[in-house]
């Protein structure tokens, strides 16, 4: 997993906790230096591993958040996703984190998921946005916002240890979803609050598509 400042945290612990069960399962947090990196709420979570000192993973996962808007651009980064993505079995990304895949070279004529805000930028990137919470193509696999990370985990799961591998971890996380509301998609919540939201992060917006043209252009 790749760990970074201003991630947004359940991108990343909702499918760390899930993938940490698979039976022989190893994960590493990687970022470039041993030190804390504060999440978008509020709390730091600590690197296990620098890039320099990662091993090769088999599973490359990239979290999103509003984070991703200093990785587009960050080379550092980007050329550890390229070297790691190259030896990976499997690349995969939560939320808008496929953007950074894409700003990679990652995902490149791949169908991919992302948050249903940040979807309509994979093209830049070469990528094919698809409106699914879980999406494979080839070796990538890739969740929808958040939420749907944790779904993209099981799935990933049975694909590493088999289906019925991922079923006892899901009976042991006692995951079964009932939200007590049903406005968790753009469809299911309806124009006007769907307006609001867009309102709410407006001003945090037009710095980030600043960011994603140029690095698309790379």
């Amino acid at each position: 997993m790749l760990l970074f400042p201003n991630v947004t945290q359940l991108d990343l612990t909702g499918p760390t906790q899930v993938l940490s069960r698979v039976p022989g399962a190893r994960v590493h947090l990687a970022w470039k230096d041993a030190a804390p990196v504060m999440t978008d709420a509020g709390f730091a979570i600590c690197p296990t591993t620098s890039f320099a000192d990662c091993p090769q993973f088999d599973v490359l996962c990239v979290p999103g958040g509003f984070g991703i808007r200093d990785l587009l651009e960050d080379e550092e980064t980007l050329g550890f996703l390229r070297r790691q993505g190259a030896g990976a079995r499997w690349v995969a990304s939560v939320c808008n984190g496929s953007l950074v895949l894409g700003a990679a070279g990652l995902l490149q004529g791949y169908r991919s998921a992302c948050h249903w805000r940040w979807r309509r930028y994979l093209p830049a990137f070469g990528a094919i946005p698809v409106h699914d919470r879980i999406v494979r193509d080839r070796n990538r696999i890739s969740g929808g916002g958040v939420t749907a990370g944790i779904d993209f985990a099981f799935a990933l799961a049975a694909e590493l240890a088999g289906e019925e591998a991922a079923k006892l971890i899901q009976l042991a996380l006692e995951y079964d979803p009932h939200p007590p509301f049903d406005c968790g998609t753009p469809d299911s919540a309806g124009p006007e609050r769907v307006a609001r939201y867009e309102d709410a992060i407006a001003a945090r917006m037009p710095a980030a598509e600043a960011i994603i043209a140029r690095a698309a252009l790379v």
